[in-house]
């Protein structure tokens, strides 16, 4: 099992303006991070994955890893397949949910073949699709009716969820996951904190989730999503409980040849 880091441009929301993606790259870059793209900026609504702006993030995320966080507005297929060549430009996983695969919880099969055209679309691209944690019934049924399809386990969700503990997810999706969203809460909503809050997700189960990836010989990416406070603080609370505490193998390292470059946010 290998895991690679990228940073979600969640912990830049707010903070963001017209020409930050490329000063973002930079900053998650001289970390030694990739980058998980969100399709848009909080409070703007055009979508970064557009053919139009293909440039612009070959170019910001140029020797980075990177991924894709699907489109969250019921994409139709013309723009599935348009973030879909996005993602491939980009060597990037795409993470798509149940409601934007028309999966709607507790709707399973209720498609109407849209979510077989997406798969197809993505299995024709050589893209990897990563359904993000929802029901735990529905993602083995998906998983069971897709077989490229692959799981991005969110330690947020499995956190809050009332009917299955958090072992069981690792138990269901670990031999099929491809991402994950390190975050954490205390259990009653999914506020995206830092990896490592007190009295949030318990050591026990960071260390059950390492153990059960470790089991399964997967090329994981491994992103923090994580709302404001400042960027820089959240990356370096998540880093040190992840690689100081828990020990998780591959810790990104600083790349000196970026640091006369590096956007320092605030």
């Amino acid at each position: 099992m290998q895991i690679h880091y990228v940073v979600s441009t969640m912990v830049f929301w707010g903070r963001e303006h017209h020409l930050s993606l490329e000063q973002e790259c930079q900053y998650l870059q001289s970390l030694g991070f990739g980058i998980e793209l969100w399709p848009t900026i909080k409070g703007h609504e055009e979508c970064r994955y557009d053919r139009r702006n293909w440039p612009r993030l070959s170019a910001a995320t140029q020797g980075m890893l990177a991924s894709l966080h699907g489109r969250t507005d019921k994409p139709t297929l013309e723009e599935w397949n348009e973030q879909i060549e996005c993602a491939k430009m980009l060597d990037a996983h795409i993470v798509t949910d149940l409601d934007n695969m028309s999966l709607a919880k507790g709707t399973y099969g209720n498609d109407d073949g849209y979510a077989e055209e997406v798969v197809r679309l993505a299995e024709y691209h050589g893209v990897t699709l990563c359904i993000e944690t929802g029901r735990l019934e529905v993602l083995k049924e998906v998983g069971k009716r897709f077989s490229s399809v692959r799981y991005c386990l969110d330690t947020g969700y499995a956190n809050l969820d009332k009917d299955h503990s958090f072992k069981e997810y690792i138990d269901e999706l670990a031999p099929r996951v491809a991402h994950l969203h390190l975050t954490d809460n205390y259990g009653q909503m999914d506020d995206h904190e830092p990896p490592g809050l007190n009295g949030g997700i318990s050591r026990e189960n960071w260390d059950s989730l390492l153990e059960g990836l470790d089991r399964h010989d997967n090329e994981i990416v491994g992103s923090f999503e994580m709302c404001p406070c400042a960027p820089s603080v959240l990356i370096r609370q998540a880093s040190e409980f992840v690689f100081d505490t828990l020990r998780w193998p591959n810790r990104p390292q600083h790349h000196p040849e970026h640091v006369t470059n590096t956007y320092k946010p605030a």
